[in-house]
């Protein structure tokens, strides 16, 4: 029996390793059964720049720059494209059950939740390029998501105040090679949440609209949590096994070359359950 949606704000705007670390390993626990309800956790980097699954930072990132204004580079579990993420960048990220067969059925469903937060907030947002949400032809929110078992999982960034300057500066987008694969030009099109409404918006009315847009399309009542301690010991493994390694960030090591902090955390279940 379930709970209903529950809703974490723990983050580590200090740590992005730490923050990517707790995605994965609530998608892990979820995927096992042990994470029974539904999951909507909202957090922030303060000054971190996050890679898709099979990108390269040299390539993505002017690594000079991030250097000069200290921004973490740290790789995500998911594909998708590069991030500069500061305390303007709201996160998100869902986990629930279905029956969905294809990442892009995740997008179709998923991401009727932030649309729906965005409506509240009073703008009129649609889904353009699979997986980017648009405002007045401007991108506003990029997505990245996956799959294990019957457990789905979306996880986004939402544009509300960044530091557009720092993010152009930072992000190196081939035009070309996204041209190539028939993505609108939107996604150079960037644009603040913010802006397009044309006032501040404070953190809890973002948090708000959120919890309000996926309770609504999941139809769950939601209720705020912390991260339990099995969650925190399985997010510790992958943070100092995995994800503050140069071979995960830089290297991409493949998922085996990691297999022996998947098998702590396999014994560490054991001794749970």
């Amino acid at each position: 029996m379930t709970r209903g949606l529950r809703v974490l704000l723990f983050e580590t705007p200090k740590d992005p390793y730490y923050n990517l670390a707790l995605e994965e390993a609530l998608f892990l626990l979820h995927s096992k059964g042990i994470i029974k309800d539904d999951v909507l956790r909202i957090w922030r980097n303060e000054n971190a720049v996050v890679i898709g699954y099979f990108q390269s930072p040299k390539e993505e990132v002017d690594l000079e720059y991030a250097d000069k204004i200290k921004a973490s580079i740290v790789r995500r579990f998911t594909g998708g494209g590069a991030v500069y993420h500061d305390l303007g960048n709201i996160n998100y990220a869902v986990i629930t059950h279905g029956k969905t067969s294809t990442v892009y059925e995740i997008y179709e469903y998923l991401l009727k939740g932030i649309i729906k937060a965005l409506k509240i907030l009073g703008l009129d947002p649609w889904r353009e390029n699979i997986n980017d949400i648009v405002a007045n032809n401007r991108k506003i929110s990029g997505t990245a998501a996956s799959i294990k078992g019957s457990t789905l999982f979306l996880h986004g960034s939402l544009l509300v105040s960044t530091d557009l300057e720092k993010l152009s500066k930072i992000l190196r987008v081939s035009r070309k090679k996204l041209m190539d694969k028939g993505v609108s030009s939107v996604k150079y099109r960037v644009a603040l949440v913010e802006d397009l409404i044309g006032r501040r918006i404070g953190y809890w009315e973002i948090i708000d609209a959120i919890v309000k847009g996926y309770s609504g399309l999941l139809g769950l009542q939601p209720y705020f949590d912390m991260p339990t301690k099995l969650e925190v010991l399985v997010a510790d493994k992958l943070y100092y096994g995995k994800y503050l390694k140069h071979e995960w960030n830089f290297e991409r090591k493949p998922s085996h070359y990691f297999k022996d902090v998947y098998r702590e955390i396999d014994e560490l279940l054991k001794t749970r359950f």
